[in-house]
């Protein structure tokens, strides 16, 4: 049985994360701050299904002040998921938290990592907001990134950290850059969980822009194939995946589909497109499929229907 860290275990992703090396059997350790960017309450929810495991231990606090290297003792890979989230809210006063965790704290960790003897892998949870505005269509991974958002400065410094450490320090690194992840747990600043709550409360949703902007979405379950993938596989180390849903999707069809899945219209209330939002995202997925195996299994009008139900029981 191997033990895993998973930083930011109680998020959307980190959670998902830590519940399936559990069921594969494997130890976690589960390690978050519970900070106030959304409800702390959410998060203690998204690990009561597996908090009292046997297998599973939870540390609270700052990565920043932690014992890394007790935490890392015997240790197989860390999975590095957590972050100052959010591309909105990283403009003005809010850019000193998303330096702190997103830059200090990676580097904090690699430091520890460095000198982590039985660490095989440390798989960093990346972002497409890197790619700001890309010239090219679908995206691959060697295009030159250029972040439209304070939020993108500053994962995009943190993935740079990383290969630092491993092209001078020789540690095991692996970066996963997600396209809008979506699904159960989501965070309730993202615009899946806000539409799907509007519609419970008979509300009409924000739609930044026009609603011809597009994304490429990918639901929660791909994320963790592609992140247990990146464990493991040793071609994965001192590389970069795009990890995307697949099928690049245009917002205002997006929401026709979950008219489908909540079987009633869906009032639209059209504001200004928002500062530091891409136009576009698609991602080039097949360095993924050719080295991790990576197939998304998920469509999306599947993967909206379980984030409805899981958002019906959230607010019931």
């Amino acid at each position: 049985m191997a033990i895993h860290i998973v930083t930011g275990a109680a998020g959307f992703i980190g959670s998902h994360l830590a519940e399936a090396l559990l069921n594969q059997g494997h130890e976690v350790i589960g390690v978050d701050q519970f900070n106030d960017y959304y409800d702390p309450a959410l998060k203690r929810k998204n690990i009561v299904s597996f908090e009292s495991h046997s297998a599973f231990r939870l540390v609270e606090g700052d990565i920043q002040t932690l014992d890394w290297p007790a935490l890392l003792d015997g240790v197989d890979v860390v999975y590095h998921q957590a972050a100052q989230a959010g591309v909105r809210a990283s403009w003005g006063e809010g850019f000193r938290s998303y330096t702190e965790r997103n830059i200090n704290a990676t580097q904090v960790l690699l430091e520890a990592a460095k000198d982590a003897k039985q660490l095989k892998r440390l798989v960093f949870a990346s972002t497409s907001s890197v790619y700001g505005n890309a010239e090219t269509l679908p995206t691959y991974e060697s295009i030159c990134p250029q972040p439209v958002s304070p939020y993108g400065i500053t994962k995009l410094a943190a993935e740079r950290l990383c290969w630092l450490y491993h092209q001078n320090f020789e540690v095991p690194v692996t970066a996963l850059r997600y396209f809008t992840v979506y699904g159960p747990r989501q965070r309730p600043d993202m615009a899946f969980h806000k539409f799907f709550k509007a519609v419970l409360e008979d509300q009409a949703i924000p739609v930044y822009g026009d609603g011809q902007q597009t994304r490429d979405f990918t639901f929660v379950a791909d994320a963790i194939a592609a992140n247990l993938a990146a464990g493991s596989v040793p071609e994965a180390i001192g590389e970069v995946f795009n990890i995307g849903g697949g099928s690049r999707v245009v917002l205002a069809e997006v929401l026709d589909t979950m008219e489908r899945v909540v079987g009633q219209p869906i009032k639209r209330d059209h504001i200004g497109a928002a500062m530091g939002d891409a136009r576009h995202t698609a991602a080039d997925v097949s360095k993924a499929q050719k080295l991790l195996g990576y197939q998304p299994q998920v469509s999306l009008a599947e993967g909206l229907a379980r984030e409805w139900e899981w958002i019906k029981a959230l607010y019931a």
